[in-house]
């Protein structure tokens, strides 16, 4: 199916595929691997975890995570708003550029491929609620498992190459990004996202590809702002205007959501909230392992290799580890760092098990700066359920 027609069959088609809800604050929650990969897929999408159709809400297995690339059609996909254009034409599409710049710019893909310098960076992307749902007590939003992230290689245009043509003015700090996704209701406020100007550098690009391929429709195609280090909030979908300002534009997505208490802890409790909050941005360490999964029967003395990713904001991995004793021991994985330090780190443990019945493996990764996962009660929690970094475990038993 052609991108530009994806939406006006896809919606009908997927209606049927819904088996997770939404849960409120305070019920009972799915345990995080409890949920199944649907019957059915979206267009250019393998069948993944499916929360809702409108807006497209799809979460990758955890067998995904045994690889440093995650391949396109089994890539997360997070929309807010449930009005996503059904066609889009890209030989006419543009983005344009305005405000505090020189003169305004409004680019085809075509001059975007041709007129600048193209660049690629590998990076992960990930939902600052992924992971929600082992938070305790359980928050609001959707109940993601550890599936809403997935690494890839982007390539486009540096971010400052198109600014440095529109011509910043000297008094120009702010930058707003937005895509076309629409509300269903005309007073709900557009997702827009701002950064200011110190926060750009290099690797911060306008993206068309993914993978070596036209974005996927359902991950932002034509153009999607790729903001290494950072939470997908910021990374905007569909681009198509960005603008320079001077000083920071109040905004719904910026000022009451993808937020957490600005404090040490990043935390508070269910009874009260924590003011002042502020914008969650970089990524904290993590890790997660893709292989073995949950009840997964392995073995007696036979040899088990577990296997996972480990990322965090850009200050790269030093070390993961792996227990087989519910954390009384840890020890060292063999690592993969192939695609620089935005991107997953690949890790390897082998273990064979040597009594019969449950078998825990915990993986906690150790960034440069000696960061490292925290146990699951270690966890400051927040209301909004982000930046879920737990050590990970899997069960499974032996036989």
């Amino acid at each position: 199916m052609k991108r530009r027609d994806f939406l006006k069959t896809s919606i009908a088609a997927s209606t049927a595929i819904l088996g997770t809800t939404v849960l409120s604050a305070g019920e009972t929650r799915q345990p995080i691997d409890s949920r199944k990969v649907s019957d059915m897929a979206f267009p250019e999408k393998r069948p993944l975890i499916t929360y809702s159709d409108r807006p497209p809400l799809l979460e990758a297995p955890r067998s995904t995570f045994t690889r440093g690339i995650t391949e396109n059609d089994e890539f997360f996909v997070r929309w807010h708003l449930p009005d996503i254009p059904t066609y889009i034409d890209p030989d006419k599409y543009t983005i344009k550029i305005n405000g505090l710049v020189e003169k305004d710019l409004e680019i085809s893909l075509k001059e975007l491929k041709t007129d600048f310098e193209q660049v690629e960076v590998t990076a992960v992307v990930q939902c600052g609620g992924s992971s929600r749902s082992a938070f305790t007590p359980i928050p609001g939003g959707i109940q993601w498992g550890s599936g809403a992230m997935g690494c890839a290689k982007w390539k486009g245009v540096r971010l400052r190459d198109l600014l440095h043509k529109a011509g910043l003015k000297k008094e120009a700090h702010w930058i707003g990004f937005n895509g076309l996704e629409k509300a269903a209701y005309y007073k709900t406020p557009n997702f827009v996202r701002e950064l200011e100007i110190h926060e750009l550098d290099d690797h911060v690009i306008v993206a068309y590809e993914m993978n070596g391929e036209d974005l996927p429709y359902l991950n932002g195609f034509p153009l999607r702002l790729v903001l290494p280090g950072y939470y997908s909030d910021s990374w905007v979908k569909m681009l198509s205007d960005i603008t320079v300002t001077d000083k920071y534009k109040s905004l719904f997505f910026m000022d009451m959501a993808y937020r957490v208490p600005d404090n040490k802890c990043e935390c508070e409790t269910p009874q009260h909230h924590f003011k002042p909050t502020k914008p969650i941005t970089y990524m904290n360490v993590k890790s997660v392992i893709g292989y073995p999964e949950n009840g997964m029967k392995v073995y007696h003395n036979s040899e088990i290799v577990v296997r996972g990713v480990a990322f965090d904001n850009g200050t790269g991995i030093k070390s993961v580890f792996v227990s087989a004793d519910a954390g009384k021991t840890w020890e060292k994985a063999l690592l993969k760092q192939e695609n620089g330090r935005y991107a997953y780190t690949e890790f390897r443990f082998h273990h064979k098990p040597t009594k019969y019945g449950k078998l825990t493996f915990m993986a906690k990764a150790v960034n440069m700066l000696g960061k490292e996962q925290p146990f699951a009660k270690e966890i400051g929690w927040n209301h909004g359920g982000y930046k879920y970094n737990g050590i990970d475990e899997v069960t499974v038993e032996v036989v």
